[in-house]
């Protein structure tokens, strides 16, 4: 080949004097997708679930109890105490001596005599303790403080002043005795005795 012709051809494929050279294109990168994030539920654990329910039951219950105390705020302060006047039956569903079946009910003995029936108040004169009914030692013995009364509630031993008090008694229209506690009958200490005023006592 002729020399000439290639200096030509090398003349063409030059490029000129100083210009840079083409800068070279970068290789095309293949689309990379980010990848895509799953959050879960992690569900509460049952720990948790029963702490909360007692937190809330607590809640409940602390405003029920705060409402129910502003309730009970404007009701009255009223005691139920039970009646004063009650009936015991008829004088011969008792037989001869202390019947102490109503001292829970009512704090009453019924004593029935020979010829009389009258219901004693079961307080002993002393500081107001109940007595017990000693039916071994026919009497009343005072747990408190010691006194004691014979079969007709008699004060005999002991620092009682005087007798126990008893109530008032009267028969119905259906002959049923009706006792009514808030009239006492008394004997004091050097004093008149009640025992034989009527209503202290129904005669057999």
């Amino acid at each position: 080949m002729d020399s000439s012709a290639t200096d030509q051809s090398s003349a063409v494929a030059a490029p000129p004097a100083g210009s840079a050279p083409p800068a070279a294109k970068p290789a095309a990168r293949p689309a990379v997708r980010p990848p895509s994030v799953v959050i879960e539920s992690t569900p509460d654990p049952p720990v948790n679930k029963t702490r909360r329910k007692i937190i809330w039951a607590s809640v409940a219950g602390f405003l029920l109890y705060c409402f129910l105390s502003f309730v009970r705020f404007f009701l009255p302060r009223a005691i139920f105490e039970p009646s004063s006047t009650f009936k015991i039956g008829f004088p011969g569903d008792y037989a001869l001596g202390v019947d102490t079946k109503w001292q829970q009910q009512y704090r009453i003995w019924v004593d029935k005599t020979s010829d009389r029936l009258f219901v004693v108040y079961a307080r002993c004169t002393h500081l107001g303790c109940t007595p017990d009914w000693k039916a071994s030692e026919n009497k009343f013995k005072c747990p408190c403080h010691g006194s004691g009364y014979d079969s007709e509630a008699i004060n005999f031993e002991g620092p009682a002043p005087r007798p126990m008090d008893r109530a008032h008694v009267e028969l119905d229209a259906e002959g049923q005795i009706v006792v009514d506690v808030s009239k006492l009958y008394q004997w004091p200490k050097g004093d008149r005795n009640q025992f034989n005023d009527p209503g202290a006592f129904i005669p057999l």
